[in-house]
């Protein structure tokens, strides 16, 4: 048995409400034959990527460089490797959204350099989450 009241509450509310965050990645990739070549060539464009998201300043929320990868090509039949593709993502979330569409044209005319996004969302502590919920108990 439960001490003292329960309450429940069933309803909906539906708000449209504008972006607060604007988040994209950043994808370096590299591809020689010599596997220190593709490695050299990644950390130089991975470098030129860092300095024009230094460059932003407070225009950028967060920056995290996660998915790190370098892995052999072989031909087909033996083990032999006759490539080596390397690639390092790093996923961008900007708050200034008249400086977002000029960073990523920037972005991409960097050297094998794509970039996927934006998707937009709002904060963890935005108000609105607390607004609807407002609405979703009037209803």
């Amino acid at each position: 048995m439960v001490d003292g009241p329960v309450v429940t509450v069933r309803g909906e509310a539906y708000r449209e409400v504008a972006p607060e965050l604007a988040a994209f990645t950043v994808t370096v990739t590299a591809r020689d034959r010599d596997r220190e070549t593709t490695l050299t060539r990644l950390a130089e464009r991975a470098a030129t990527v860092r300095v024009l998201l230094d460059g932003e300043g407070p225009a950028i929320d967060r920056r995290e460089t996660g998915d790190l990868r370098v892995r052999p090509e072989t031909r087909r039949a033996t083990e032999r490797v006759v490539a080596w593709h390397g690639s390092v993502t790093t996923t961008v979330t900007v708050t200034d959204f008249t400086a977002l569409g000029e960073l990523m044209l920037r972005l991409t005319e960097q050297d094998q350099v794509e970039v996927a996004g934006p998707w937009w969302s709002l904060r963890p502590d935005s108000p609105a989450y607390r607004q609807v919920r407002h609405a979703a108990i009037a209803d």
